[in-house]
């Protein structure tokens, strides 16, 4: 039986291999990083804060805005967890089992995103236009779409 004769098997191989691959480059920087413990969560109170500020969030908001910052802070501590086991057993895990651990992560970040959606569009339906734009843009095109319109507001003013 020729494999060429088998697309899908293939497919499948080569599916696997980029899976292993994508794993092990989209992890391996952040193993080094990852050893600070509360690394996810360093970093989510900072994005809260940041979000925060940028959305203008109003004293009428601030009870929508703490169940956003509690779903987003619980989703970075089961981040943190997860990612320290991987670490920690990082110089002996079979290949199998680092797919496993990378699938564990991402299942608990979409896990995450999935319980962060119903408070944030409970708070997103009690925003301004103002603030709806602004969220629009943070979240789809992230800090990058502001650090861009600051430079452009700079070179514009000059």
């Amino acid at each position: 039986m020729k494999l060429r004769s088998h697309p899908f098997i293939c497919a499948g191989t080569r599916l696997i291999t980029s899976a292993a691959l994508a794993a092990t480059l989209i992890f391996a920087p952040g193993i080094a990083s990852a050893a600070d413990k509360d690394a996810h969560e360093d970093r989510t109170e900072l994005r809260i804060k940041d979000l925060h500020t940028k959305l203008k969030i109003t004293s009428k908001q601030e009870e929508q805005w703490s169940k956003v910052a509690q779903v987003m802070l619980d989703d970075a501590k089961k981040l943190d967890t997860l990612t320290q086991a991987r670490v920690d057993q990082a110089k002996d895990i079979s290949a199998v089992d680092d797919l496993k651990s990378y699938s564990e992560i991402i299942e608990a970040h979409a896990d995450g995103l999935k319980k962060l959606i119903p408070v944030f569009s409970d708070l997103y339906a009690d925003m301004s236009d103002a603030q709806k734009k602004e969220a629009d843009i943070l979240f789809r095109e992230g800090d990058h779409a502001n650090k861009h319109k600051q430079g452009h507001k700079k070179s514009i003013s000059k």
